[in-house]
């Protein structure tokens, strides 16, 4: 068996694990100075607004799966809703046949930074001032800049002196791109965290506090200052055209994130939660349950029958999220698909030979079907928003995730993405772009992700935990868009279907199919696609082409950026892993 490039990490006092180093740092800072996870996990995802700006923004929206010791989990739903007048015909008017994949016609109201402070108001310890003094502190003074983020801000360069000038003047400092390793400031965003600390003071108790922040970002200077820079400027589109963004600070000020019960399935003792299907966190629980009808040597991932059979899975799965999941899909519809009768049919339908359709369930009529559009039909933009991954494995815009547990048992996993860098043209007087969310809507009122003024878009964001006879024992998540519950998928046929450590499994060969339309714009897909890291060698790779995939051999090292954090609740252990591929995501702990 080969070496771990990184070692399972054990201790007792606290776990924290995410996409950057600085993040899990200053997470496990806010542990050691008497903060619980959650105010680490608040702290760790204002750093991550600044050290991953390409990854994710305050402009964008958070998905969270929330553990107080003793509690069950509740989801923490940031997912900010399409603006009041992004309407299909609205759209349809300006030329288009889809939501652009950048520009502020993409744009969902900002949904993360108001989650965040609800966490931190209901379950926090801290003062607000004392949580954001990392990344106040980062944007004001400068950080290392990442050469990912380097290579997005010099592929937009020319985007952003022709037609982002806002963002020229934010990204290209002294005119000329900065390199990676390179000290790198925001101070517009600097000022806007400090402005919501000098805003939250006065109020008689620290919830109060907080909750004049959340009031000053959705009623305030924030809304007011998104509201009239939209209105303001025009601009380009990934499509080429130049449109006017809708969203108004009434718009803002509408959203408030709030608490949602998760959907689970038990397989294999363990019982998975996932948010709903406002999500593609379902998608995992469908994967589960069919393939909890094989036994362990047919799901052995070392195999190529092994790979075979958990992208057949998810191939099902996801196509069931393309007709059936979104903000309303019915209750019942939602409980047929996570049944055990509906696993077993669908079981039926993995055969030795790869499928190359889309084959979603009939519920109680046909299924709605997207356009299938095969990839290389559309024109791919630098400002695309988040294909995350293309078939050769390199990476054009992604999102981040976190996961913290601490000596009293609070868990949480959170994935906050969107308002990357490229999304849109940089608000000056705030500091950040808006998102670009709405890219996973359709433009057909009878898509169950429609469009539809006031209603949220389904979001790829899917974070899970996991319980045990009704105690939480895992956190653990993933960015990498319609790859997110399949990398995931992966770890916990490999940690809980067999005995591998969470370290390993994260650092084990990776693959995914691109055998279902993309949640991002152009929405192209790749008929019985599968992307496969290169470690797996001739023979599985021969073997899956046999069986009719269309191999795409990506670099040893480059599929997957999970990270995890385990609790032990009778010895009270706590372990951690992340992610070694990028020398980007780091667990630390002690």
């Amino acid at each position: 068996m080969s070496l771990q490039a990184r070692p399972d990490l054990q201790g007792t006092f606290g776990m924290c694990a995410s996409t950057h180093w600085i993040a899990s740092a200053s997470a496990q800072s806010v542990l050691e100075r008497g903060g619980n996870a959650f105010d680490a996990a608040v702290s760790a995802a204002f750093v991550l607004h600044v050290v991953e700006p390409h990854l994710n923004g305050p402009g964008g929206e958070l998905v969270a799966i929330v553990a107080p010791a003793g509690r069950g989990p509740k989801v923490l739903a940031g997912q900010g809703p399409a603006p009041a007048a992004a309407s299909i015909e609205r759209y349809r008017a300006e030329g288009l046949d889809l939501v652009p994949g950048a520009g502020a016609l993409a744009a969902a109201v900002p949904g993360a930074v108001d989650a965040w402070l609800l966490l931190l108001a209901e379950h926090g310890t801290w003062e607000l001032g004392d949580v954001l003094e990392h990344a106040i502190g980062y944007a004001r003074d400068g950080h290392p800049l990442l050469a990912s983020a380097a290579g997005v801000i010099a592929t937009v360069e020319q985007l952003f002196r022709d037609d982002w000038p806002t963002s020229a003047q934010t990204w290209l400092p002294g005119g000329a791109a900065p390199r990676g390793g390179d000290l790198v400031r925001n101070e517009a965003y600097a000022a806007t965290l400090t402005r919501l600390v000098e805003e939250s003071k006065g109020a008689p108790t620290r919830e109060a506090r907080v909750e004049r922040a959340r009031r000053a970002w959705r009623e305030g200077f924030v809304a007011e200052a998104i509201g009239a820079f939209v209105a303001a400027t025009p601009h380009r589109h990934s499509t080429g055209g130049v449109h006017r963004g809708v969203m108004t600070g009434a718009d803002v000020a509408a959203f408030e994130a709030a608490w949602e019960e998760p959907v689970s399935a038990e397989v294999r003792g363990v019982r998975v939660h996932k948010a709903g299907p406002s999500t593609q966190g379902p998608v995992l629980l469908q994967a589960l349950t069919v393939l909890d009808g094989f036994d362990d040597a047919e799901l052995d991932l070392a195999t190529a029958g092994g790979v075979h059979r958990a992208a057949e899975a998810m191939k099902l799965a996801l196509a069931d999220r393309e007709s059936h999941y979104g903000d309303a899909v019915p209750p019942e519809h939602l409980e047929r698909l996570l049944s055990a009768q509906h696993a077993a049919h669908r079981r039926a339908l993995i055969g030795e030979e790869a499928s190359a359709e889309l084959r979603p369930s009939r519920l109680d009529e046909d299924p709605w079907l997207p356009p299938l559009r095969a990839e290389g039909t559309g024109a791919p933009s630098p400002t695309a928003g988040e294909p995350t991954v293309s078939s050769s494995g390199t990476t054009r815009g992604d999102t981040c995730h976190v996961d913290v547990v601490d000596r009293w048992g609070n868990v949480v996993s959170a994935t906050p993405s969107g308002g990357w860098l490229q999304s849109s043209p940089t608000v000056p007087a705030l500091g950040f772009a808006l998102g670009s969310r709405l890219q996973m809507t359709w433009l057909d009122p009878a898509s169950p992700s429609a469009l539809t003024p006031g209603g949220r878009p389904r979001t790829t964001l899917t974070p899970t935990v996991l319980s045990v006879d009704g105690e939480v024992v895992e956190a653990l998540g993933s960015p990498g868009g319609d790859q997110q519950d399949q990398w995931q998928l992966l770890y916990l046929l490999r940690t809980r279907f067999a005995s591998t450590s969470p370290q390993r499994a994260i650092e084990a060969p990776a693959f995914h199919t691109t055998s279902v339309p993309s949640s991002f714009w152009p929405r192209t897909w790749t008929p019985g696609g599968l992307v496969v890291e290169g470690r797996y060698g001739a023979d599985v790779l021969d073997d899956l082409r046999a069986r009719g995939h269309r191999v795409d051999v990506a670099g040893d090292w480059s599929l997957g950026r999970l990270s995890s954090v385990r609790r032990d609740p009778a010895s009270g252990l706590l372990c951690a892993a992340a992610n070694p591929r990028g020398a980007q995501g780091y667990a630390v702990g002690r």
